[in-house]
């Protein structure tokens, strides 16, 4: 008792000194030397019980070394227009120019291009290079770099990218790289323990422990008008830099790509949110096949039942999505679905939510067949549906038949011969909106725009605009004029 008295008195009064593999405590009257030994002949463990119901050791060691090497840092790099870009065009801007020469700068209107870096993580999904990530990471970027574990640097090319699951896949040019296996998302359940890897604040290769404390969360991040939110929501500590990174299980697989937290701060305040793996899968398939995403779509406008809405409509049951409409000409409407339909199961699988349906429905492609069971006032019944896109048809599409104008994100029309003719033009295809696309994020270019010429080719008409661009890839160059500015504007941009 008067050693263990002394020791804490030490602890308390006393001071303390390290010498080789001891603690020296020391105060007025005693010395108390506790050793420290290197090594400990036994590891605590704690012990978890796998799907098959065996027992089997809780050790994150492991499975951190595997999966670390197949996580990537990846740093994008974005040229964004200077402080002036969204100002209207100066109209004596090209005469001062090319009276004092290329030096002249107008106020800071000729500095060019500012870079904007952002970084995150991606993981490596196959030994070819492939790498998924997500679509905000990259976004818009025009030189995204990846550093692997290792401190090796490569230039990516995007393959692919997909705003309604916010995924992007992307190819460095390597091979038999380590990678990370998917694994069914579905098997996953709430409580299990996994693992979120990747380059919070940039500093790589960062591990944290949690369980998976929900899924099929809908948080209402994603802006895109078909966003498909099922997110599988854990308490593994998950920042900014996470993006893009991997949610694995104790066996390595990949059972998410980390995308979100919930935080009033912007930093990890106590949840974190992966898009399942089973969705990763078929948007990483059809990124890889036809270079866009399929999506089929049931055609209708749906909300979760919830004991007000079933006390409302007077329905038979609490749970399932309800069907608020049906599209004209869709699947659903074809198939007999009606509005004050509650769907509660998808191929057999049982719907709660609506987070729940877009994540089935989204797995599937145009032409596919699903087996939807409805509740009817009560009515249970299977009825097949056949999927279509959201142009309303059946077939597949692929990415070169994706309208040209559609990418540029502009709505234009003919120059009428009258307008022409004030504007001592030919013809021209003016510009009457700016929406999202290559366009507005790539130059500065404004509404009202006419363009009269591509490429050193004169344009007249939207329809010969169309068939120069369709086929046409790299580097174009668009020539034209303003209704109230003199002078004529270019504007570059690549394909």
């Amino acid at each position: 008792m008067k050693r263990l008295t002394g020791m804490v008195l030490a602890a308390i009064l006393g001071s303390a000194l390290t010498i080789g593999g001891f603690l020296l405590l020391v105060n007025n009257n005693n010395t108390v030397k506790i050793e420290h030994i290197a090594g400990t002949p036994a590891v605590g463990t704690t012990y978890t019980v796998d799907n098959n119901g065996e027992i089997i050791p809780l050790d994150f060691k492991s499975v951190s070394k595997k999966v670390m090497p197949a996580v990537v840092h990846i740093r994008s790099t974005q040229l964004v227009k200077n402080r002036y870009g969204n100002s209207k065009p100066d109209p004596y801007h090209e005469f001062f120019r090319e009276f004092f020469g290329p030096q002249y700068r107008d106020n800071g209107r000729d500095r060019g291009p500012r870079a904007r870096v952002g970084s995150g993580s991606g993981v490596i999904i196959n030994k070819d290079g492939y790498i998924v990530t997500n679509n905000h990471v990259i976004a818009n970027a025009d030189d995204i770099d990846v550093t692997l574990n290792d401190n090796r640097t490569y230039k990516a090319t995007v393959i692919g990218t997909d705003p309604s699951t916010d995924l992007a896949l992307i190819q460095i040019k390597e091979k038999d790289l380590p990678y990370v296996p998917l694994v069914d998302s579905d098997n996953v359940e709430v409580g299990e323990w996994v693992i979120a890897v990747g380059n919070p604040f940039n500093l790589t290769s960062t591990v944290t422990a949690g369980i998976v404390s929900a899924k099929a969360r809908n948080i209402n991040i994603l802006r895109d008008r078909s966003a498909i939110e099922s997110f599988i929501q854990t308490d593994a500590a998950i920042n900014p830099g996470n993006s893009g990174g991997a949610l694995v299980n104790l066996q390595g697989g990949l059972i998410g790509i980390n995308t979100a937290i919930a935080s009033n701060t912007g930093s990890y305040t106590g949840y974190g949110f992966a898009v399942p793996s089973n969705i990763v899968n078929k948007v990483i398939e059809d990124l890889m096949k036809y270079g866009i995403v399929q999506r089929g779509y049931l055609g209708v406008s749906i909300r979760s039942v919830d004991a007000a809405l079933a006390k409302e409509k007077e329905l038979d049951v609490f749970e399932g999505v309800y069907i608020n409409g049906v599209s004209e000409n869709s699947g659903a409407e074809k198939a007999g679905i009606k509005e004050g339909d509650v769907i509660v199961k998808i191929d057999n699988t049982t719907i709660k939510s609506t987070a729940e349906l877009l994540e089935k429905i989204g797995r599937h492609r145009p032409g596919d067949k699903v087996k939807v069971t409805i509740n009817r006032f009560g009515d249970v019944k299977d009825i097949d549906v056949t999927l279509r896109n959201i142009d309303g048809e059946t077939k597949i599409k692929e990415k070169k038949e994706i309208n040209i104008i559609e990418r540029l994100g502009i709505e234009i029309e003919d120059v009428s011969d009258e307008d022409a003719k004030k504007l001592d033009i030919e013809k021209g295809i003016r510009i009457n909106k700016l929406k999202s696309g290559i366009l507005k994020s790539k130059t500065s270019i404004k509404e009202g725009f006419i363009i009269t010429k591509v490429d050193g080719r004169p344009v007249t008409t939207t329809k010969s605009l169309t068939k120069y661009l369709k086929n046409k890839k790299g580097g174009v160059m668009i020539e034209g004029i303003y209704d109230d500015y003199p002078g004529t504007y270019y504007y570059a941009f690549g394909l």
